[in-house]
């Protein structure tokens, strides 16, 4: 685990920092051994096929679309060509199972690598 991304961790307030941590055990749990840094300001893995970035009332991971059929690209918020998000305002809007999932199918379908 990256340290830099623990101490971006820490620093959040609540509940942007409960709902971070949930989102990195998700998906370190789904992609075991995926490696994570801080990149533009934000934790990001597998290179920059996610991210998690804490805003002023919610948290948004973001995800590569790159290969994702339109309609694999309509799970996701956001019209960015490149990544599209999903928001939490608190730790009961992640749905553990519809994350991992969604989790798995970027990596299968946008090549990531440490997935």
């Amino acid at each position: 685990m990256d340290k830099a991304v623990e101490k971006y961790l820490e620093k959040q307030k609540s509940p942007q920092k409960e709902i971070c941590k949930k989102l990195r055990k998700i998906i370190f749990e789904t992609s075991p051994g995926i490696k994570e840094e801080m990149r533009w300001g934000a934790p990001v893995f597998a290179g920059g096929k996610f991210y998690i970035g804490a805003l002023k009332d919610h948290v948004n991971m973001g995800f590569a679309i790159k290969g994702l059929s339109k309609e694999e690209q309509g799970f996701f918020e956001g019209s960015g060509k490149i990544m599209r998000h999903l928001k939490f305002a608190s730790l009961e809007e992640i749905d553990e199972k519809k994350l991992a999932d969604l989790i798995r199918l970027v990596c299968k379908k946008a090549v990531c690598k440490g997935c």
